[in-house]
């Protein structure tokens, strides 16, 4: 049975546990999540030395979590079996669960933590979870979701961000929502309840620029701005390790996108909607768009496809570096 994360905790919060979960997807984070919950919710800490056993796929085998899910617990409602790592199982020990789950164990739950990757909807093992337990499968969060998703994140730890901080750690860090958490983890000791997290804050404790970041130049770019653009190019250029051109890259062209987007929207009050900006970004969008027509946007995307073949050799003999690679791209999308 497929189910949210909020229908999952209600139910392990009231003691209605099933025999197996499996905790799947894409996103990390939330599978992490969940098998802290589990481990914190289910076996009272005095009792984990006794009624919970952690083990990770490489080590272990499909028999020996079995034999572990059958044993009596001591003082807990249920022995808990935390599967980390679950995909490293062989597969074809997989239909040794599908066997146990006809008759499991009363007083045993296996939560499975299946990270990368799915497991096989056609399997034996599969059917038999989604018939006797629980699949939870974790959303996955977009990159232009990532700035909202770090504003709600920072909400519910009682304090603000502003949309630029948001955007700043969005832009500099990407999707991986472990380490955005435990970059705003940095934070959160130095704020007043209800305080806002500004890009002050972010470039002293972080060490993301808030003036020479892919955000900034993002917007130079939007205004055909010669000046700024150079200064940022070049800061990139002096600190190649902060500012790696395969991660700038994919940041532009996913830029260049959005304002084509922002082209061709008839109604531009869907603007923020559509591109997957905060408000106050829209009016860079609607800058942008009126100094780079669609046919000059599709250019720009040309020229970012060959920095990147550039950046790995192509057509290039490694005598260009790619702070040089950066600096003739930017003239040429500029000018």
């Amino acid at each position: 049975m497929a189910v949210t994360d909020k229908q999952l905790i209600a139910d392990v919060k009231a003691g209605h546990y099933k025999p197996v979960y499996l905790l799947t997807g894409e996103e990390n984070h939330y599978i992490d999540l969940m098998s802290d919950f589990f481990e914190q919710q289910v076996i009272e800490e005095a009792m984990r030395d006794f009624d919970l056993t952690v083990v990770y796929g490489r080590d272990t085998d499909m028999a020996s979590v079995v034999s572990d899910a059958k044993r009596f617990p001591m003082m807990s409602p249920v022995h808990l079996v935390l599967v980390k790592e679950a995909q490293d199982i062989d597969t074809r020990q997989w239909e040794q669960l599908a066997a146990y789950l006809e008759h499991p164990s009363d007083r045993g739950v296996i939560v499975f933590c299946y990270r990368h990757k799915k497991l096989d909807k056609r399997t034996a093992a599969y059917k038999a979870i989604d018939k006797k337990g629980v699949v939870y499968e974790a959303p996955k969060v977009w990159d232009n979701q990532v700035p909202g998703w770090i504003k709600n994140e920072v909400a519910a730890q009682g304090f603000a961000i502003s949309d630029k901080a948001a955007a700043l750690i969005a832009e500099s860090i990407g999707s991986d929502l472990g380490k955005i958490v435990n970059e705003l983890r940095k934070l959160y000791p130095l704020l007043s309840p209800g305080a806002a997290i500004t890009e002050e804050l972010v470039e002293q404790q972080i060490g993301i620029s808030k003036d020479y970041n892919v955000f900034e130049l993002q917007k130079a770019i939007g205004r055909r701005d010669p000046v700024m653009c150079n200064r940022i190019v070049n800061h990139f250029a002096a600190n190649p390790k902060k500012n790696p051109i395969q991660m700038l890259l994919p940041v532009l062209y996913g830029y260049f996108l959005k304002v084509m987007f922002y082209h061709q929207l008839a109604d531009k009050s869907d603007a923020a909607k559509v591109l997957g900006v905060a408000p106050s970004f829209v009016k860079d969008y609607a800058a942008a768009a009126a100094n780079y027509p669609l046919g000059k946007l599709a250019t720009c995307i040309g020229y970012l496809h060959d920095a990147d073949l550039r950046s790995k050799g192509v057509r290039n003999s490694g005598s260009v570096t790619d702070g040089e690679l950066m600096k003739e791209l930017i003239f040429k999308v500029i000018h």
